[in-house]
């Protein structure tokens, strides 16, 4: 029996928890879905993660204005995926914050990222009229930058390649908070469909050495003691080592698409299948470690078409 497309049979809404981890440090998660930040500082606010939809954003600036009436000022996008930036109207943000490879993405292929997402995500893209048209940062970034809210000091930075080759974390060093993107995730499975999956545990070993006791991961909830961030970081690079484990022999021998899919998914489904949107994910994600492991560097882009021949292939 066919298994519905993506998230296409995902309807259910998700409840919000908006958790205070420091002094004017917010967690907004829900069970599974994106997950975002906030920052209060002096003179204004920083939200990380605009989500899908002005319409999804609504709800988050509703969880900001319970706390504070000082304007959004920065609006950082962690990557580029269209279910992560395109709420970003919503917020009014004077500045929005990208790393340069993030840029590249939405350059390359924002516009056929948007049309794919939509199709997998219908709830996370309610009232995808309300979005006026791609997100494009004002301000990018090689490495890094610092930005201050009045005295608080936050680095925004892209320590290497993982789940997009544009990832950037928020890093608040007095408060030690750390805001991964889905970099890391936690009770969630990865999205490799646009990974480096070789170098992504090396560049968690990078997030690992800033030394976070607070983190708010891509999706899962927030990571509220070192012990929890260093988990969230160890089942990331766990799942992602065993998904290269199960594909790089089967790539190397050239077997079909499938066989190798049939075998990771038997694999990795024991461990990591009640983790969020795994069914979701393991096709896209086998379907770029058989690139990867087969010598394609860089990710193919996913459109609507291509999403549903390869489900069609891999789980029709």
């Amino acid at each position: 029996m066919a298994k519905t497309f993506a998230s296409q049979g995902d309807l259910k809404e998700q409840k919000v928890r908006f958790d205070k981890l420091a002094e004017g440090v917010y967690a907004y998660t829900a069970e599974g879905d994106p997950n975002a930040g906030v920052v209060v500082g002096e003179d204004g606010v920083m939200v990380i993660e605009a989500l899908a939809t002005p319409f999804q954003a609504k709800r988050l600036l509703r969880c900001i204005r319970g706390v504070t009436a000082k304007p959004v000022k920065y609006l950082v996008l962690s990557h580029y995926h269209a279910v992560r930036v395109l709420g970003a109207s919503a917020y009014k943000a004077k500045e929005i914050i990208a790393s340069r490879g993030t840029y590249e993405l939405i350059k390359e292929r924002g516009a056929q990222d948007f049309k794919s997402e939509a199709q997998r995500f219908p709830r996370l893209f309610q009232k995808i009229d309300t979005v006026p048209g791609l997100t494009w940062p004002t301000i990018t970034f090689d490495t890094g930058m610092t930005v201050h809210l009045g005295k608080r000091e936050i680095r925004v930075m892209h320590l290497g390649r993982g789940h997009t080759k544009g990832d950037t974390v928020v890093w608040l060093p007095k408060e030690k908070v750390l805001f991964s993107g889905d970099l890391i995730e936690r009770h969630a499975a990865p999205y490799c469909g646009d990974a480096y999956l070789t170098e992504w545990p090396e560049t968690l070993e990078k997030v690992r050495a800033l030394g976070a006791r607070k983190a708010v991961p891509g999706r899962g909830p927030a990571l509220k003691s070192s012990a929890e961030v260093n988990a969230g970081i160890d089942g990331t690079q766990a799942f992602l080592r065993t998904l290269v484990g199960a594909v790089r022999d089967g790539a190397a021998a050239q077997e079909p698409l499938k066989a190798v899919f049939d075998r990771t998914y038997a694999t990795l489904q024991p461990k990591y299948g009640d983790w969020a949107i795994f069914e979701h994910c393991i096709p896209f994600n086998v379907s770029r470690a058989y690139d990867e492991m087969s010598g394609i560097a860089d990710p193919r882009i996913w459109t609507a078409k291509r999403d549903l021949e390869m489900w069609k292939a891999l789980q029709g």
